[in-house]
């Protein structure tokens, strides 16, 4: 798997060519994503989910950038006779592995904890342990979730609008009467969650598990389900506005008495979805 993020690493440096400290920042990236994959695994993801998981921690490379010299009269070209050239490199790698720092609620235990009735706008909980977490009420807009297990929490009627749920286990959490507007549930585990009163509009759950969830008597709009796993999740009596189903197998979802526009009838019709019961409009 080393040499799988190496290449990840070769790959996102590509563009800005051989500049001098590039193997040095490269290396220590490696050991960062290296133990964050380590880390990954302990919590019981597998390969393919530990090694996204720790890509989807990479940050955005254009920043990086900003704190490493490019050209080659600021860098650590005669270590022994410039010590202070290698202070100025060793900083700017220390920056740049800041850039895939966490927050202070990354990598923490706090299971069963009460988190209810706070402001936790744009926080970040990525690889942290929050079973059992009470978040109901709380303000979590732009929070971010990433490889996380959050696995019984209680999101009652809290605010989680454009919030980011990436490769985390999310199996009979809460969401009833919570704010889901633009929210992304990506490649994430949600078997058992349940979204009664929800506010479903333009979120993702691009590529998740959503096996037996029910959607019963909910509005969607333009809620996205591309990739995802429907097995026996019901949609009864549920209105569908411009739903994306692309790439996913819809055969065994439950669509009995659904109201749905002609576009996205016209889609789940054709995936070989049963929607003899459902309505236009």
């Amino acid at each position: 798997m080393e040499e799988k993020l190496h290449h990840f690493l070769d790959k996102a440096f590509t563009p800005y060519g051989d500049f001098p400290a590039r193997t040095d920042v490269t290396n220590e990236l490696l050991t960062n994503l290296v133990e964050k994959y380590q880390d990954l695994k302990k919590q019981g993801m597998s390969d393919d989910e530990a090694y996204q998981a720790a890509i989807d921690s990479f940050g955005n490379v254009e920043e990086i950038m900003e704190h490493v010299p490019h050209d080659a009269k600021n860098q650590e070209t005669k270590p022994e006779r410039e010590p202070g050239l290698r202070k100025t490199l060793k900083q700017t790698l220390r920056e740049a592995k800041a850039l895939m720092g966490l927050s202070k609620f990354g990598a923490t235990v706090l299971k069963q904890a009460d988190l209810s009735d706070s402001n936790l706008a744009g926080e970040d909980f990525s690889y942290s342990a929050l079973n059992e977490t009470v978040f109901d009420r709380s303000d979590l807009n732009k929070a971010t979730f990433r490889a996380t297990a959050i696995t019984g929490a209680s999101f009652a009627d809290a605010n989680l609008s454009s919030a980011t749920f990436a490769a985390s286990a999310l199996e009979k959490t809460t969401f009833n009467g919570a704010n889901l507007s633009g929210t992304k549930f990506h490649s994430s585990a949600l078997k058992g969650a349940t979204f009664a009163g929800a506010m479903l509009t333009n979120t993702d759950f691009h590529r998740s598990d959503l096996g037996s969830v029910s959607f019963d008597d909910q509005e969607l709009n333009g809620v996205i389900f591309n990739g995802s796993a429907l097995k026996k999740t019901s949609f009864r009596n549920t209105t569908l506005l411009d739903v994306s189903f692309h790439h996913t197998d819809v055969k065994h979802a439950i669509f009995d008495g659904a109201k749905m526009d002609k576009v996205t009838y016209a889609l789940l019709k054709g995936a070989g979805a049963a929607v003899e019961n459902v309505k236009i409009v």
